[in-house]
């Protein structure tokens, strides 16, 4: 390791570890000399100098927290020390200058996608099963199962065989402790359907109950969902007496993609001769439908085709110093080719707002970036909460004392290009560059969110360790340093530690990311996520989640 701390930015009065420090340990930057007045643990910041109570702290260069007493140079900063603060933010006009990145290595890549007929292209090729209402679930699950284990999507081989396993050792008496799972399961090997990257099902909680706006927001996310560059094809599932009818949800599929064209499948229950006939008859035309979507294969396509989200969650001390400027830097080289960038979780953006202000392409863009902001925060202080609730004890335990500190680090996933557009839930992103998208900061109600704006890869950066993905959307999980990446490599697939170590910089791991983002878009790359059919899908109802 080159250095055992960080100053992240010239204005800053506190300093970042990146290593354990000792207590009484002298340290020395830039001709200035600290003496740290107790155990610096790794990730966590220290003060500069002696400050008073009240004083403001700088972090990434913006107003992070305040001092709630006298504090020493040198002591840890925690969370009695300090509290969350924000400057308040307005709109004014600037002229901001964008540094682009030099993209002459990738400027004449491709990557092999799937072309639909709307011109968009996807990075995998599913189809998808959707129930209008929470009453179908027993039935998607059962059709999971079937579909699942005979065409060879199905990753659970391995722990049946276990299951097994133990039940006839404990039948002979044998000893349970000298069995062990043999991880071994190469399922894609046993697909019947080489073209077919998987079959997705979207269980959810919502269709009926709740308020008429509940059903009318779930309706524009699942169609949202059945018009995605992943999607081939689509089989729904209806009760027939819920709030969310069938045919408002087809007049939303059909005003997201006025031409739409893909093969749409529609059962419905309580028109159907039995549960064991919906069942069957909804199982056989699927399998119709896949023979047909077998046929499509990858093409070659520019790299401006792709549209990734990008995401933190577990988030940790080193966040916003290794994995996320490092995909900060992967959004402006596809922000530079092209593409389309998707940075959501408006919880986690607070504190920065100023900056993001700046950086809107129109004074239109950035007022409905001000009013989305206003409005989410003043419905979680209606129910005495707020953005400043946002970090988790996971969170703050590795670092991240305030809300603003989060944020800060946070926002370096989306890069530092102009904001094209601002996008509320479930509204499609249709402009090249990078766009904000209204989600919360929930791990999976914002992927869910990114997918249904459009996302074809969404690159998740991790500190602690977080194992979800998307039904319709590979998610490649990062982890900002390497102990965790080798700890928990089952779900990891990109190690951002070497910047913390000094071995990379964040130019270099940016470049990495986005040539692991062509292989993955392009098939040759599985990321753990998909491997594993990590398929969390979380509606977020417009209530207040941080």
């Amino acid at each position: 390791m080159k250095n055992k701390f960080l100053k992240i930015n010239s204005n800053d009065n506190v300093i970042t570890a990146l290593t354990d420090l000792k207590k009484g340990e002298e340290l020395s930057l830039n001709g200035r000399h600290y003496n740290l007045a107790e155990i610096i643990p790794a990730k966590h910041k220290f003060f500069e100098k002696d400050m008073l109570a009240g004083e403001e702290i700088i972090m990434y260069g913006v107003l992070v927290g305040k001092t709630q007493h006298a504090v020493k140079a040198g002591s840890l900063m925690t969370t009695e020390n300090v509290k969350h603060a924000a400057h308040p933010y307005a709109y004014r006009e600037t002229n901001y200058q964008w540094q682009v990145p030099n993209v002459s290595k990738f400027k004449n890549k491709t990557f092999n996608g799937y072309i639909r007929n709307d011109g968009t292209v996807g990075t995998a090729n599913y189809w998808l099963f959707i129930p209008t209402v929470f009453c179908e679930n027993r039935n998607l699950d059962v059709i999971r199962e079937a579909l699942h284990n005979a065409l060879g999507y199905a990753v659970t081989d391995k722990y049946k065989i276990f299951t097994n396993e133990l039940v006839d050792a404990f039948k002979s008496g044998k000893d349970l402790n000298t069995l062990n799972l043999n991880p071994t399961n190469n399922a894609r090997t046993k697909r019947l359907f080489k073209n077919i990257d998987g079959i997705k099902f979207l269980n959810h909680s919502g269709g009926c109950g709740g308020t008429r706006q509940d059903a009318n927001t779930l309706s524009k996310l699942l169609a949202a969902y059945a018009n995605h560059p992943n999607v081939g094809g689509i089989t729904m599932l209806s009760l027939g007496c819920q709030h969310l009818q069938m045919q408002q949800l087809k007049d939303d599929i059909k005003k997201h993609t006025p031409g739409f064209e893909k093969p749409l499948l529609v059962f419905e229950q309580q028109q159907s001769q039995s549960e064991e006939q919906l069942i069957a008859d909804a199982i056989k035309e699927t399998f119709k439908g896949l023979i047909e979507l077998n046929k499509i294969e990858r093409q070659p396509v520019s790299l401006a085709k792709l549209c990734i989200g990008v995401k933190c969650g577990g988030s940790d001390g080193f966040s916003g110093i290794s994995a996320n400027p490092a995909v900060g830097y992967t959004a402006d080289l596809v922000t530079a080719l092209g593409g389309k960038i998707l940075l959501a979780e408006f919880p986690e953006l607070c504190g920065v707002e100023q900056n993001i202000i700046d950086r809107c392409t129109t004074e239109e863009t950035a007022n409905k970036f001000i009013r989305l902001m206003q409005e989410y925060d003043a419905q979680a202080h209606a129910v005495g909460s707020g953005f400043y609730m946002n970090p988790s004890p996971g969170n703050i335990k590795d670092g991240l004392i305030t809300d603003a500190i989060k944020s800060a680090g946070a926002a370096k996933k989306g890069g530092t290009s102009p904001i094209a557009d601002v996008l509320d839930y479930t509204e499609p992103a249709t402009k090249p560059g990078l766009s904000l998208v209204c989600t919360p900061g929930n791990d999976v109600e914002a992927t869910t969110g990114k997918a249904a704006a459009g996302a074809t890869l969404i690159l998740f950066t991790t500190g602690l360790g977080t194992p979800t993905g998307n039904p319709v959307c590979p998610t490649i999980k990062l982890a900002t340093n390497s102990k965790l990446a080798k700890r928990m490599s089952d779900i990891i697939d990109i190690d951002c530690g070497p910047v913390i170590e000094g071995e990379k910089t964040i130019e270099q791991m940016g470049e990495d990311i986005l040539e692991y983002c062509i292989k993955a878009a392009s098939g040759d790359i599985i990321p753990k996520a998909v491997q594993l059919n990590q398929d969390d899908f979380i509606p977020w109802k417009r209530g207040v989640s941080l």
